[in-house]
């Protein structure tokens, strides 16, 4: 597989005289990809029925001449201005309620008929047009789903496809209100029609009210996706994809995913770190220039699985973003190891954000790889090194890395419905336990929970997955992998009910959460030998070998042959005390990195990146600040 690099590109912002010589000085950088139309629609459409597609067609034109492969966006992210006034009530509501109204972007609601009918015919007029255009070498539907809190939507017309949904899933009113516990509070209802959204209420809805709610919203993403996808497969052979996001996770991105060829994502290190990582204040400080060293890679891995194998990095950072906190520009060489990295993890492409900064709008303080006046940006060179490096490296070669770790949005949408205290998350406590094996020099693969054949990984972990379905638990249970599941595992049903047996109920393991509790931030509980409980525990009880315990005595981790029960939140600390063993075990070796270096294997290469702001040597070698380091393994 080769190693190509891109950019994204917005030729309705530039006089057209500029585009030979901008797609020129692309090709000069060693860029094969070139992405555009993806926010056009008042360009090509300026008033309902009024197509002007000609200037796109030149651009397309110019670009393909030029030696550059485009990949085509449909522009349904942006509606323009006429079809608020054609569908007024085309609007995402708020969770308290307010429009989200126009002047930005992304100001739809997935369950707007009105609106869904619009994309298809915008979708099929570009499919039909450019499906067999041999310089659109692929596509992207729409942009960035889930962006600015848009997947949930509290609009009537979400309400009313709601209560269809719930109608197909249940059947009868009287199975839906014995699935929700409604004799609860006496919420019982009479009829489908008498259902609300889970917003407004004087305190928190009833649970499975509210999940149930969450998944109709990933699946109302879902089918918008596949209408877009169905229709471009109509007239084109080219594959399609999607951007999706860092920490994004309010839809299943796996199920979007299995409409598209190519999972791609927007990668942003520095933006992230202020706003999605969940850093601490000193973290933050000491990577403000460089990003979270885990928090790309953890990304990369997700959506390698979400491409089942093809993936891109469709928006590299490429400077000082304009929408964070704080906006700091990259240490000299991260433009660099933030696209190694990328192809390390098996991307096929990085495309850096944007081509030439915008003079003008929301998106003018966002650097590009060249500044508006047309000059280079400090970022041209590190991608001009980029392209000279990759021209000499080997194709990459991917190989089934040795660690596997189970993903499962349906969880996140359980705990963010009951998170049982204050800033718990499915999506932390996953972040805090790969970040523990990536500490420990491990390559790792990201799984989604449908996963039933383990075969090949030594380790497989499965933090947090809140329901599990009996099928999971058996092929966890059975495999021949060293497997670490919990804490939280099975706590609930589908419906969010507490089954019995209590959990986890797992087979060949005897291992009961007798209760639970959640432990304020300033008190953390001591484990006998190091390490902390932090966020939340359960108190463990039966037959089961006990390992880790807490200073209080209470068991921490239980095991029975290669499955360990772990059935607390734990500091890094404590994940190395109970994840070490476990490595080991598994007849992997648990290494100790310095703070920030970490490394990643293909099948004939290992890459080490420092994320550090100063050298570091370890094992022999030396590694300088934000930099990269390819070694060739043996064979």
């Amino acid at each position: 597989m080769k190693r190509t690099l891109g950019t994204c590109y917005y030729p309705e912002h530039w006089p057209t005289e500029l585009w030979a010589k901008d797609a020129e000085r692309m090709v000069d950088a060693g860029l094969t990809w070139v992405r555009i139309g993806e926010f056009a629609w008042s360009r090509l459409e300026p008033t309902p029925g009024d197509l002007r597609f000609d200037w796109l067609d030149q651009a397309i034109e110019v670009l393909g001449k030029a030696g550059l492969k485009v990949v085509l966006g449909t522009p349904t992210a942006t509606p323009p201005r006429w079809m608020a006034d054609k569908h007024p009530d085309m609007f995402a509501v708020d969770v308290n309620g307010n429009p989200r109204g126009f002047g930005s972007r992304r100001h739809y609601c997935f369950s707007n008929a009105g609106y869904r009918a619009e994309s298809a015919r915008i979708v099929e007029l570009f499919a039909k047009r450019y499906g067999d255009n041999s310089y659109v070498a692929a596509w992207q539907t729409d942009n960035e789903y889930g962006c600015h809190g848009t997947t949930l939507s509290y609009s009537d017309a979400a309400l009313q496809a709601f209560r269809k949904w719930l109608r197909e899933k249940y059947q009868t009113i009287d199975a839906l209100n014995l699935a929700w516990g409604n004799v609860f509070w006496s919420m019982e209802y009479n009829d489908f029609d008498q259902i609300g959204l889970p917003n407004l209420t004087v305190t928190e809805p009833n649970p499975a009210h509210s999940l149930n709610f969450r998944r109709f919203s990933s699946d109302q993403v879902v089918s918008y996706n596949r209408m877009q996808a169905e229709i471009i497969r109509k007239y084109s052979k080219a594959p399609t994809s999607h951007n999706y996001m860092g920490r994004i996770t309010d839809f299943d991105h796996f199920k979007v995913g299995d409409d598209l060829d190519i999972a791609t994502w927007d990668s942003y290190p520095l933006g992230f770190l202020e706003d999605r990582v969940g850093a601490s204040v000193e973290k933050q400080r000491a990577y403000a220039r460089q990003g979270h060293p885990d928090f790309q890679a953890l990304h990369h891995d997700l959506y390698r699985a979400v491409g089942k194998g093809r993936w891109w990095v469709m928006e590299q950072q490429p400077g000082p973003v304009n929408w964070a906190p704080y906006n700091p520009a990259p240490l000299p060489g991260m433009v660099r190891l933030w696209s190694w990295e990328a192809f390390a993890h098996g991307a096929e492409a990085v495309c850096y954000f944007r081509w030439r900064q915008a003079p003008m709008a929301q998106e003018q303080m966002h650097a590009g790889l060249l500044r508006p006046d047309r000059a280079d940006a400090p970022a041209m060179a590190e991608a001009k090194q980029v392209r000279d490096e990759i021209a000499k490296a080997p194709d990459v070669a991917p190989a089934q890395a040795p660690v596997a770790m189970i993903f499962d949005y349906d969880a996140e949408a359980a705990w963010a419905v009951q998170p049982h205290g204050a800033g718990l998350s499915y999506f932390c406590l996953f972040f805090e336990t790969y970040q523990a094996l990536r500490k420990m020099g491990l390559s790792i693969d990201i799984l989604r929970p449908e996963t039933r054949d383990f075969s090949g990984y030594k380790v497989v972990l499965a933090p947090g997955l809140m329901h599990m379905p009996e099928g999971l638990k058996q092929a966890l249970t059975q495999a021949n992998s060293v497997t670490v599941i919990g804490p939280r595992a099975a706590a609930r049903d589908g419906e969010m009910t507490i089954p019995t047996p209590l959990p986890p109920a797992l087979p060949g393991l005897d291992v009961t959460v007798d209760r639970v509790e959640s432990i304020r931030p300033d008190t953390p509980i001591a484990m006998q030998g190091g390490g902390a409980i932090t966020g939340y525990r359960e108190m463990l009880v039966g037959g089961a070998e006990v390992g880790l315990v807490a200073e209080d005595g209470v068991p921490v981790t239980m095991s029975s042959g290669n499955i360990t029960y772990l059935g607390a939140w734990l500091d890094q600390a404590g994940m190395s005390r109970v994840l070490t063993p476990v490595i080991e075990a598994a007849g992997l070796t648990a290494l100790s990195l310095p703070e920030g270096l970490r490394l990643r294997d293909t099948a004939t290469e290992r890459f080490w990146f420092n994320y550090g702001t100063e050298a570091v040597a370890y094992d022999g070698r030396q590694f300088a600040p934000a930099s990269v380091t390819r070694e060739l393994l043996p064979e």
